[in-house]
């Protein structure tokens, strides 16, 4: 019988493209990624126009010359001077009624709890009425109340006018002297309220005044009972009155050098011109008191103010704070900058002693980087202190010893940190102003260094 010669197959090996390039990939990716983590990223910021927004808008406190007026009776008290306005001295404001009967009694008088309004009357609420519903905001409900106080001094006007009319017949029917008539010491504005600010003066203030929840306004009830010597209202009858802000140390110097401010009153969007005053507060705290000599009868009955000062805002070339830098520089009469006659550079005539003792002259290049007080700012870099350097066909030396600092950004248009000196106009906490077309700084849509702690000068920028 035959023997079986049996012999395993062996397969051919086969390249496989998709293989190698997938390992080549691969290998390309971890290159990449290798590369990028421990290579130093520079970020770049595009210099632009533009201004800074700065919060002009501060909640104040109106401060004015008020007096109180206190009650010599006990009675209900009845208010027939509208809140707000301005009554003459002399004239009725309120009155006290000892029986509390008053009103009933103006009812069973000759009008028979009827009023009559006159044409103009009548107009005059529908004019409100109309107004409040063309300008109600939702956002602004306050308005609300404002409206209703309207109202209530419109009623409280027409009430008094049936008063007055009818006076003498209530008197001689009920016993003269039942009603007691409260007149005004002197002309002002009438107010219906208090809340401890009446007598203090401005260098008074301290933080805690802006906490208008430490200062509830108390309102005067109309018809409530009153004792002697209680508080029956308060006059305003000067037109300068202030409004005190608090501002930091830098806003106040800025305000000072204005003198006068445009303000406008949020409430009604009132614009008006406030001198700047400083006040040294009892805290020993510096504020700001803007003195107005009118409008105070438009704002009388409000102590909080929300203003917005209206100033011309900086503008240039906007740059983030976190781009600015200082650097040291040398400082050099700008007599002694030369020029280098094959290349135009700009540079110094550094004297150097050869080996064999004599004096040479070697030409070092640098950069101006200011010209300030006929001296120019110059590189640090092939320079130090002792140098002596030459002035310009002349025999006359000059050693360096001067040092200063610069402010200024990392332009890196040329693909390197290149140090350009700025001139701040105004900054916030993010960005800063700077002054354009200046010698030796930044042009808009230059290219800088976002983070100027990540470079180093003449480092070259890889992106």
């Amino acid at each position: 019988m035959a023997k079986n010669n049996i012999r395993e197959y062996k397969k051919p090996k086969n390249f496989n493209i998709g293989t190698l390039v997938f390992i080549v990939i691969l290998l390309y990716l971890i290159v990449t990624l290798f590369t990028y983590f421990n290579t130093k990223h520079i970020v770049g910021y595009q210099v632009k126009t533009g201004s800074l927004s700065v919060s002009n808008v501060y909640e104040g406190i109106a401060m004015r010359d008020e007096v109180i007026v206190n009650s010599t009776q006990s009675g209900y008290i009845n208010y027939y001077a509208r809140e707000g306005e301005k009554v003459g001295s002399g004239k009725v404001v309120c009155t006290i009624d000892e029986s509390g009967e008053l009103q009933d009694i103006l009812l069973k008088s000759k009008t028979d709890g009827s009023t009559v309004l006159s044409d103009k009357d009548l107009s005059e609420i529908k004019n409100d009425m109309i107004n409040f519903k063309s300008a109600f905001n939702e956002k602004v409900f306050d308005s609300v109340y404002d409206f209703k106080s309207g109202i209530e001094g419109n009623v409280l006007k027409y009430s008094n006018q049936i008063l007055m009319e009818n006076l003498s017949e209530i008197n001689s029917r009920y016993g003269n002297g039942m009603i007691n008539m409260c007149t005004a010491p002197e002309s002002g504005v009438v107010i219906y309220s208090t809340d401890g600010f009446e007598d203090k003066a401005l260098n008074e203030v301290t933080e805690e005044w802006f906490d208008s929840s430490k200062h509830p306004k108390t309102q005067l009830i109309n018809n409530s009972i009153v004792d002697v010597g209680d508080v029956l209202y308060k006059l305003s009858d000067n037109e300068r009155w202030n409004i005190l802000i608090r501002v930091d140390d830098d806003r106040i110097d800025e305000l000072v050098e204005k003198e006068y401010v445009r303000v406008k009153f949020l409430k009604n969007q009132y614009e008006s011109w406030g001198k700047v005053n400083v006040v040294d507060g009892a805290d020993g705290v510096r504020y700001v008191a803007l003195q107005f000599t009118n409008s105070m009868i438009t704002f009388a009955t409000d102590r909080y103010v929300d203003i917005e000062l209206i100033t011309d805002e900086e503008s240039g070339l906007k740059v983030p704070n976190s781009s600015i830098t200082e650097k040291q520089f040398f400082l050099i009469p700008v007599d002694y900058m030369a020029m280098s006659g094959n290349m135009g550079q700009t540079g110094v005539n550094k004297e150097v002693y050869k080996e064999d003792g004599t004096v040479a002259v070697e030409f070092i290049p640098t950069s101006i980087y200011c010209e300030e007080n006929n001296e120019y700012y110059i590189d640090e870099d092939r320079l130090q202190v002792g140098d002596r350097i030459k002035k310009p066909d002349s025999q006359e030396t000059y050693t360096i010893s001067k040092v200063s600092n610069l402010t200024g950004v990392y332009n890196i248009n040329k693909g390197y940190a290149d140090f350009k000196q700025i001139q701040i106009l105004n900054s916030n906490d993010e960005y800063s102003i700077i002054k354009s077309d200046t010698q030796y700084g930044l042009l808009a849509y230059d290219y800088i260094v976002l983070d100027a702690e990540s470079v180093k000068t003449d480092e070259f920028i890889y992106n």
